[in-house]
């Protein structure tokens, strides 16, 4: 008996997706839990379960864009073949196999290598160690394309060194170069995060004020109450969590920036759901923290870290990135000195963190180094005065470099 998997529904407005890539081979034996192949829209990225224990059909291929609803695999029923663990071509093939010609480089410990059934196959195919190939797949996993790039240098080094002209030559270790430039369609996903920074842009006043804060205690403070922190909650007390109970003060201060317009009305929030920007190797996604000013120090940082391993692993939901108030951007993991951060609309606001900068300030007149940083607040002018957004920046930093303030509600 045939069972047809058929592309979910992941949101109203989203009509098709694309597949990113199969996770198994096509004649494999899975099992109901099994995802058997990841796909993208213009909002998520995440997985699909077989739901069936049986042989998988593949009736699309990576890259193809199919309608929410298509048949994308059959899985036949049964039972499990013999060997099925084995089934991507390692079990013992008997006398035949080991007469054949070794290959141009050992391949044995392919198996044990983090890489996809494809890339493994492609390996197998050309003679490539994958141990000695760098995976940029979810996790370090070894792609397809990661296997493909390995055998293209390959062929054109061996075609170099063939050539007349290579002989002669002076020895070189530059990489060879295999071509000026490639092409490749964008992703749903960068799609839509390019038609929403242009919206953003077109739709809105957008305007910028700066300030910096001193972290020297919000430094000192976690350096004194680290070990206890982890050793009750399990997760470490980072500086997000500060900066997200810092913006839930600040929007309370100044409530307009906790609204938003539609439709020539403005719609004032009474919540306070704080979206994080996470970087992933797919393009920048926002989760939302919900109900930030209940949650603890320790909550946030754990629905951080939930957030961040959903979106390494292609698991973030739609729901995930939808409802939020507020953004908070934090470029000073990549080391950005100051930046104007783009609106995330229909929000009014957002704020980036940027690297902490030894630097000298003057204080009660005499110049000290201390540990600085850049804030940047864009807000929508349409909504939000001037006054009110320096306000609000102010008021973050006096809870950032007061962070008593933060535990006392002062």
């Amino acid at each position: 008996m045939s069972n047809e998997i058929k592309m979910p529904s992941v949101g109203e407005s989203i009509t098709s997706a694309t597949i990113s890539e199969w996770l198994k081979n096509d004649g494999d034996y899975v099992t109901k839990d099994d995802d058997i192949l990841s796909f993208e829209t213009d909002k998520v990225s995440q997985g699909l379960p077989a739901g069936f224990d049986g042989i998988l059909k593949y009736q699309v291929s990576e890259g193809d864009e199919v309608d929410i609803g298509a048949v994308v695999a059959l899985i036949e029923e049964g039972e499990a073949p013999a060997g099925s663990d084995t089934a991507t071509g390692s079990a013992d093939g008997g006398s035949e196999k080991s007469e054949a010609p070794a290959p141009a480089a050992s391949t044995s410990g392919n198996d044990d290598v983090k890489a996809t059934p494809v890339a493994k196959k492609i390996a197998e195919d050309k003679g490539i160690d994958l141990s000695s190939v760098t995976g940029t797949g979810t996790n370090g996993k070894i792609t397809k394309e990661d296997v493909l790039a390995i055998a293209e240098g390959a062929s054109v080094a061996k075609l170099a060194a063939s050539t007349p002209a290579a002989s002669s030559a002076p020895a070189t270790t530059e990489a060879p170069r295999v071509g000026r430039t490639s092409r490749h369609k964008m992703s749903p996903l960068r799609r839509k995060i390019a038609d929403h920074l242009v919206s953003a842009q077109q739709n809105a006043a957008i305007l910028t004020t700066f300030n910096e804060v001193d972290m020297t205690n919000i430094m000192a403070l976690r350096k004194r109450v680290q070990d206890s922190f982890v050793s009750k909650h399990g997760t470490k007390l980072g500086f997000m969590s500060f900066f997200i109970k810092a913006v839930v003060e600040g929007l309370q201060a100044v409530p307009s920036i906790n609204g938003q317009i539609e439709d020539g009305e403005i719609i004032q929030n009474h919540f306070y759901d704080i979206g994080v920007a996470v970087g992933t190797e797919k393009g920048l996604m926002v989760p939302v923290i919900r109900d930030c000013e209940e949650k603890s120090f320790a909550e946030i940082e754990q629905s951080i870290i939930d957030y961040a391993g959903k979106a390494r692993d292609g698991k973030i939901q739609l729901s995930d990135l939808q409802g939020g108030v507020f953004t908070i951007s934090n470029g000073g993991v990549y080391g950005s000195l100051l930046s104007t951060p783009i609106l995330n609309p229909p929000q009014s606001g957002i704020l980036g963190m940027h690297t902490i900068q030894q630097r000298p300030v003057a204080i009660d007149g005499e110049v000290v180094i201390r540990p600085m940083m850049y804030l940047a607040l864009s807000y929508d002018h349409r909504l939000v005065d001037g006054k009110e957004a320096v306000t609000f920046l102010i008021r973050v930093k006096e809870c950032l470099e007061d962070p008593e303030r933060l535990a006392v509600g002062v």
